[in-house]
């Protein structure tokens, strides 16, 4: 009797055309996107030194939040949305990601950094990533599912490149767009992107930061409580910040009717803060801080506190730049204290905190997790998956992304339903009904 195997040719030849296409466009998105993310890199580096070698350009702040104000108020229009924009396309295929958002977001992250705005990188990668992704689904003419695939493609692509972590950055293009959902469609395109973005960023010779790997800490019980404790407080402090910049942006909105002059008035804030404390280290990225906490040099107790301030008020008041940097920071500089008050290692809980402040914000606590391993090394890869699932349980139903939609509910008690946007859950929170 002969043995038959069940091959199913069609479904393997379906395989192949599914793998050779978007093997193919995601490709192409990684190039876009790392040759994007390499340009910006590059200039925020240029930026960051010239800042630091003229500190007094601080001063200037103001000025240039009303260049980057009126420059997006005058010709940004619905790019002036970001990263919501973004992920809410990926949602409904409602309208086109315009070209003009990734040299718009690229400018004003620029100058925000080069003046002195306390403000991140990844939300400029992102909406480069995308812009470009989108564009090249309108010159080849993709479908509406293709177009959606080559979005999520375009956040892996920038991502992964903009951090030189391609497996967060693929496994982030998934995660992003739902609370407690995961986008599998996506799986090829998101791969390629992330590795090819990052391969192309690397090409030009553009390197990026490397810190001290994580020794291997065998399961204890006691530490495991520990972490969690952190966990929730990182959870904790990342509602601080998403709620303070949303206050901010409210505020300034709803007292400052002109847009161009709200980035004017939290340029002056900025600036008085910084004479107030005496101190820079709160600008731009503040990378040193977590060099400081990750290395063990140590840094002031409520350096994270600081940190948000700065954040929010730069991000709230119409500033450009992404979250996820300062959140970096934020997260590194509360885990040393959190370790020093604890009694842990405060490197260890610095480089957990590293990613779980950003896990809470962002809803993503897979690819914060392995952003994690890719950055510190697998040899506490527990305790990183620990600390990210609990700071995004403790954070609730809020996120620095407003049209990401509840996908799994962090609670069978929680007043949200599926499908509905964290910005539709505060609003009725808040007593305000949505805007149609």
């Amino acid at each position: 009797m002969r043995l038959k195997l069940p091959l199913h040719l069609d479904e393997f030849v379906s395989f192949l055309r599914t793998l050779l296409k978007w093997t193919a466009l995601g490709g192409v998105v990684g190039i876009l996107a790392g040759t994007a993310s390499a340009i910006f890199l590059v200039s925020l580096d240029w930026a960051t030194n010239f800042r630091l070698a003229n500190p007094s350009i601080l001063f200037l702040l103001p000025v240039a939040g009303f260049i980057v104000g009126w420059i997006y108020h005058r010709f940004a229009g619905a790019a002036a949305q970001g990263n919501n924009l973004v992920i809410e396309e990926v949602h409904t295929n409602g309208s086109r990601v315009p070209l003009r958002m990734a040299p718009l977001v690229l400018l004003g992250t620029v100058i925000t950094h080069l003046f002195g705005g306390s403000a991140g990188r990844e939300g400029t990668a992102i909406q480069m990533g995308a812009s470009l992704a989108d564009t090249l689904r309108r010159a080849l003419q993709l479908n509406a599912e293709d177009r959606r695939l080559l979005l999520m493609a375009g956040i892996s692509g920038g991502f992964g490149s903009v951090f030189g972590t391609p497996v967060a950055g693929f496994v982030f293009g998934m995660e992003v767009q739902s609370v407690g959902r995961i986008r599998y469609e996506g799986i090829v395109p998101c791969l390629v992107a992330a590795y090819v973005g990052d391969l192309t960023t690397r090409a030009w010779g553009v390197a990026h930061s490397h810190y001290p790997a994580l020794t291997n800490v065998e399961i204890q019980l006691p530490l495991l409580l520990l972490v969690i404790v952190a966990g929730i407080a990182c959870g904790l402090t990342s509602i601080l910040f998403v709620e303070l910049t949303h206050v901010i942006k409210n505020y300034q909105s709803r007292y400052i009717k002109y847009p161009p002059l709200r980035p004017v008035i939290g340029g002056i804030v900025i600036i008085a803060l910084t004479l107030l404390i005496g101190s820079q280290d709160y600008l731009g990225l503040s990378l040193p801080l977590i060099r400081q906490s990750v290395s063990g040099e140590g840094v002031i107790t409520f350096a994270f506190l600081l940190k948000v301030l700065f954040t929010s008020i730069t991000l709230g008041s119409g500033f450009l730049g992404g979250e996820v940097t300062p959140l970096f920071v934020i997260g590194s500089t509360l885990g040393y204290t959190l370790g020093r008050w604890l009694n842990v290692d405060p490197v260890f809980m610095a480089s957990l905190g590293f990613v779980a402040v950003f896990a809470g914000a962002s809803n993503t606590p897979l690819a914060c997790a392995l952003m994690g391993m890719e950055l510190f090394g697998g040899g506490s890869g527990l305790y990183l998956i620990l600390i990210c699932v609990i700071a995004y349980l403790a954070s609730g139903h809020r996120g620095i992304y407003m049209t990401q939609r509840i996908g799994t509910p962090k609670s069978v008690w929680a007043d949200v339903q599926v499908e509905e946007s964290l910005k539709a859950v505060s609003d009725r929170r808040n007593h305000r009904e949505p805007p149609l």
